[in-house]
C-alpha cells in the first residue's frame, strides 16, 4: 500500500503529484494492466526483444 503524508500548508495538487510519482516508481499500474490479459511467454519474449532492438537502434542513432 502506498502512503503519502500531506505536509502542513501543502497544496493538494503537489501531494497528488508526489503520489503519482510514487505509484509510477513502484509500477503498480503497469503490473495491474499486465495482469488483465494473459500473454504467452513467447509473445512476451518477442516484445522484450523488439524493445531492446529499438532502444539499441536509438542509442546508436544518438551517438552517431
Amino acid at each position: 500500500m502506498i502512503f503519502i503524508e500531506i505536509k502542513e500548508n501543502e497544496v493538494l495538487d503537489r501531494a497528488l503529484k508526489r503520489f503519482k510519482k510514487k505509484v509510477e516508481r513502484v509500477r503498480v499500474l503497469k503490473e495491474a494492466r499486465a495482469r488483465m490479459h494473459y500473454t504467452k511467454p513467447t509473445i512476451r519474449r518477442k516484445a522484450e526483444k523488439a524493445k531492446a532492438i529499438y532502444r539499441n537502434k536509438m542509442m546508436h542513432a544518438n551517438n552517431a
